[in-house]
């Protein structure tokens, strides 16, 4: 007898089945009689004793269809993978009793292979408008009816065995879509849940990671192996797919746009992988573009996407948890002693306790006998529930001495101010000033923090802060080119005792340069002042610059933008530094411990792809603020100056990730300074960071069944404390490519496609940058569908994995964000390197809403109970279809609201939110949106406090514009309205399609 093909497997010995019984339920076919692929019956068979199933009825059949030689001789195909019955007049078992039948009992609704309802399936063929994607397919052909997906037998039959032995554990579920949305998972069928394989105990001298649940916390029993794939993957992995039936010539576009896949609910933490991997650290920490680890350098090749991680190193903590410190005293910090791992939930205990194996590189180290602990019968520490290093993913030891080049220094605040005459009739100095009053008592550090004043503008001032002082002494120093401190002390002063010196300066400050009429700006001889000031504490310099740096080293000339330069090789000159200087101050800044901060307020061009460098590589971040005026932007640089001064930060930082053996780092995204090959030097770090890497294989094939990382912090807490963050993480390595798109990351892919698209423009083309990002997003769609295509026979669709659902959006959107989209008349560029400097350091959730920002309408919900609306706030499509002209909508990046007015919108409601009427106040570029005092605006005002309160690391400043206002509607509303068509960029619509052409060619 031939070999069962396909998904056929024999029936269990002395479990006799049923083909087929009389009166019990009649498992479909996989394919409808008459169909494409059925056969016709050979010259003396037996007709089958099936007839044509409904379409909807049809079973899934996820292997190459049985060649008609098989087993049973003709007849239809055998009914799922594990059946190998025949018509009832030739298989072997076709006398059976019906009691004897393995399904022959069994209602239509509990068969394995019975019907399942439509909402269980997403393969079968709804009524057109519930189709997820688009209309039903085609009534006729291969598509008529989409099979089911394969379901595997109850427990009673045997279970498929894994390659490696072992049952075949039930994977994680995934969100289904429904009506087009992505609500929620289908119903689930405990009866028959869905298998994976599973690898066997890895054979090494340490166990894999714990599975299971939380109780099973322990780091030296045996473990069952991680979920990961196997020679079935293929055969049973779900997939997702958007029909497509545009004709030739036709404007129908053939796709349902209301069905298209968004990302209404933001950013989706992988928060399954923790079900899997409880010891793992928090994904808000670390997360990988995928959460699984490929074993070869071609499966490598084949992902396309980028291999990586995002790293978020001080996040705040999930559910407001306190992450554990950990003092060893004088035990001193337990490390592996050769590749310097830090003890982890992940490390095992030999020899009765008195050694422990490092999960990174295997060595046996020793156990210091203050640290010692015996085992119990299972090779777990009887202390391990009262030892959060090894029962926690994220953890802080307090570092020895040995962990000091100096003695902690305290925090130090200094400050760079332009008062040029740009500055003090903008109202700069004023908001300035009272802003960094008002937050002197907040300051980190307390009772140790420093502080400073730099002034300038064509000559530099230096402020003395002596404590004996009633009032600060101003000293003016001319000579640009020979930089000298006109004091050796106080200048930089502590702020207890110099308290009423530094309020007092910041109180005459505005005054102070009121008649100022000088145009000029030495930044760069400030900057090199500032330096002598700091270089031997270090700390924080805050950089308020209004004005193109004109004068001394570092003056900068008027470049601007130019229009010819665009679309050739020379285009990427307009946004890298013109000038080495700030590079080379930024690395002697870094050197000294110094991070920079650039406020940037300038009306005109003000080179913020020189000035943002100082930021770049110290660690610090750029606020731009173009054509700032106090009345407008007070505000937003007050509570954005507030925040950047009184946030915890950690001082004196180095940043190390280290890898399981076979992989390793290679590329590093954010702003830092690379001090070695993986040593990342961070002179002050916060919660509003990220920092994003490219991984990279240094075996042709990986010998370990799981990687771990290990990502470490060293810094100086604000109280003078040194201290390590440690983020400690499990993957698993798989041999299946279709594992590696089932696990993927979108948050993270985009995360860090986006910075490396944002670093390629400093070198390419910004039209090459947005093909590179359409390439990758090509190819890795192209190697999924080949996946499938063969065996399923999958045509006039686009098929994609369930994880990677909104890639295609988000790529779109980053080919239209500020930093990438258009070319000369589409986005000044100031602004294009101030979005690019931004999307460096952002973290996922936040870089998500800003490249797809949160559209929503509020006019519907500013008459509710207060308690009530912020539930009923729903995100809408970005899309100008979803705006009606009689209503009211709220746009959120994160950096800026934009409240657009329908033009039919009732004047009473718009004069109760505004505070005035419109025909009385034409311009709307000045309106500043207060509190009025009735419902509609108390409400409104509530909306805007709640969104800001869910992202505090900005404070959006509030736009408002009306219907058909141009050209403030273009390029604040409908520029950000990514899935339409606009300036020459394709719409979602046609973006689909154009993927879809270049997957099938």
């Amino acid at each position: 007898m031939q070999p069962p093909l396909g998904n056929e497997r024999p029936p269990p010995p002395g479990r006799p089945v049923s083909a087929f019984v009389p009166g019990a339920a009649v498992p479909p076919p996989p394919f409808a009689a008459g169909g494409p692929f059925a056969r016709p019956p050979q010259s003396g068979a037996t007709a089958p004793a099936f007839g044509a199933a409904p379409p909807a009825a049809m079973g899934g059949f996820r292997g190459p269809p049985p060649s008609q030689g098989g087993p049973f001789g003709a007849g239809p195909p055998p009914q799922g993978p594990f059946t190998t019955s025949a018509p009832p007049s030739q298989g072997p078992f076709a006398s059976a009793p019906p009691s004897q039948g393995l399904f022959a009992s069994a209602p239509p609704s509990q068969g394995p292979f019975a019907t399942a309802p439509p909402s269980q399936s997403p393969f079968t063929s709804p009524p057109p408008s519930q189709v997820p994607f688009a209309a039903g397919p085609p009534p006729t052909g291969p598509f008529a009816a989409t099979p089911a997906p394969f379901r595997p037998p109850p427990s009673s039959l045997a279970q498929p065995q894994s390659p490696t032995g072992g049952a075949l554990p039930p994977p994680p579920t995934y969100a289904r879509p429904t009506q087009g949305y992505y609500t929620g998972a289908p119903p689930a069928n405990p009866q028959f849940p869905m298998s994976r394989p599973a690898f066997q105990q890895p054979v090494q001298t340490m166990p894999p990671p714990p599975m299971g649940p939380a109780a099973t916390f322990g780091n030296q029993a045996a473990y069952a192996g991680p979920p990961v794939g196997g020679t079935l993957q293929s055969l049973v992995e779900d997939f997702q797919s958007l029909a497509l039936s545009s004709a030739p010539g036709s404007l129908d576009p053939g796709v349902d746009v209301k069905g298209l896949p968004r990302p209404l609910d933001g950013d989706e933490e992988p928060v399954k992988l923790m079900e899997a991997y409880p010891l793992n650290c928090h994904p808000r920490y670390f997360r990988l573009t995928t959460h699984v680890i490929p074993a070869s350098q071609s499966l490598v090749s084949r992902w396309h996407l980028p291999l990586g991680a995002v790293v978020h190193p001080l996040a705040e903590s999930p559910d407001g948890e306190e992450v554990p410190v950990i003092n060893f005293g004088s035990a001193g910090v337990i490390r592996c002693r050769r590749c310097r791992t830090y003890i982890n939930p992940y490390a095992t205990f030999a020899d009765s306790g008195r050694k422990w194996r490092c999960n990174l590189c295997t060595l046996l180290n020793d156990v210091p006998g203050e640290y010692f602990c015996a085992l119990d019968a299972s090779g777990r520490r009887y202390d391990i529930d009262q030892r959060p290093e090894l029962s926690k993913g994220t953890v802080e030891f307090v570092a020895p001495t040995e962990y000091m080049v100096r003695p902690p220094m305290p925090p130090s605040y200094f400050f760079l101010i332009d008062v040029s005459v740009s500055a003090v009739r903008s109202g700069l100095l004023q908001v300035v000033a009272k802003t960094i009053k008002s937050c002197l008592d907040e300051l980190p550090g307390f009772p140790r923090t420093q502080i400073g004043f730099l002034t300038f503008d064509s000559t530099l001032h230096f402020h003395n802060f002596k404590s004996s002082l009633s009032q600060p002494q101003m000293m003016v120093v001319a000579d640009l080119d020979d930089v000298f401190l006109p004091l050796p002390d106080d200048l930089l002063v502590n702020l207890v005792d110099s308290r009423h010196v530094v309020e007092s300066f910041l109180d005459s400050l505005p005054n102070m340069f009121h008649d100022n009429v000088n145009v000029e700006s030495a930044l760069g001889p400030a900057l090199k002042a500032a330096f002598m000031v700091m270089s031997q504490i270090g700390g924080k310099l805050l950089v308020f610059q209004s004005t193109l740096p004109s004068l001394g080293i570092g003056r900068l000339r008027l470049r601007g933008d130019d229009v010819r330069a665009y679309g050739t090789d020379k285009e990427h000159t307009l946004r890298v530094p013109e000038d080495p200087f700030y590079k080379q101050m930024a690395a002697e800044f870094t050197k000294n411990q110094i991070a920079v901060d650039i406020f940037s307020f300038s009306e005109k061009y003000s080179d913020i792809a020189s000035l943002g460098s100082l930021a770049k590589y110290t660690g610090g971040q750029v606020y731009h603020y173009p054509s700032f005026q106090a009345p407008t932007h007070g505000d937003k640089l007050k509570l954005e100056l507030n925040r950047d001064l009184t946030r915890e930060t950690a001082w004196e930082s180095v940043m190390r990730i280290r890898c399981g053996k076979g992989v390793r780092f290679t590329t590093y995204h954010g702003h830092f300074m690379l001090r070695s090959t993986d040593l990342l030097a961070l002179p002050a770090v916060d919660s509003d960071k990220a920092f994003a890497m490219q991984l990279s294989l240094e075996e042709t094939l990986m010998t370990t069944q799981t990687v771990y990382f290990q990502v470490a912090l060293l810094y100086t807490s604000s109280s003078g404390e040194r201290r390590i963050r440690v983020h400690t993480a499990a993957a698993p390595v798989v041999t299946d490519l279709s594992e590696m798109y089932c696990q993927a990351d979108t948050g993270a892919i985009v995360s860090l496609l986006g910075r490396i698209a944002v670093e390629n423009s400093l070198s390419d083309k910004l039209d090459s940058v947005r093909q590179q990002l359409q390439l990758k997003l090509v190819r890795s769609l192209k190697e999924y569908r080949n996946l499938y295509v063969v065996q399923h026979r999958i045509g006039g669709r686009l098929i994609f994995p369930e994880s990677l659902r909104f890639l295609p959006l988000y790529i779109l959107a980053i080919c239209k964000s500020l930093a990438l989209r258009g070319g000369y008349a589409d986005v000044s560029l100031d602004e294009r390197c101030a979005a690019g400097f931004s999307m460096m350091i952002l973290p996922v959730n936040r870089l998500l809403n800003f490249i797809y920002p949160s559209l929503y309408r509020v006019d519907e919900v500013l008459t509710m109970e207060p308690n009530k609306i912020d539930a009923s706030l729903k995100r809408l499509p970005l899309t100008f279809q979803c705006l009606d002209t009689g209503g009211l909508y709220l746009l959120d990046d994160g950096f800026t609201f934009l409240v657009w007015l329908g033009r039919m919108l009732p004047p009473e409601l718009v004069n109760n939110i505004l505070g005035l009427s419109l025909a009385n106040f034409p311009d709307l570029s000045k309106i500043q949106l207060r509190e009025s005092d009735n419902e509609l605006s108390r409400n409104f005002m509530k909306i805007l406090r709640t969104l800001r309160e869910k992202d505090p690391s900005y404070h959006q400043l509030c736009r408002v514009v009306r219907q058909g206002e141009q050209p403030r509607e273009g390029y604040l509303l409908l520029s950000n309205l990514v899935e339409d068509q606009m300036a020459g960029t394709s719409s979602y619509v046609d973006w689909i399609l154009q993927i879809h052409r270049q997957t099938q060619s």
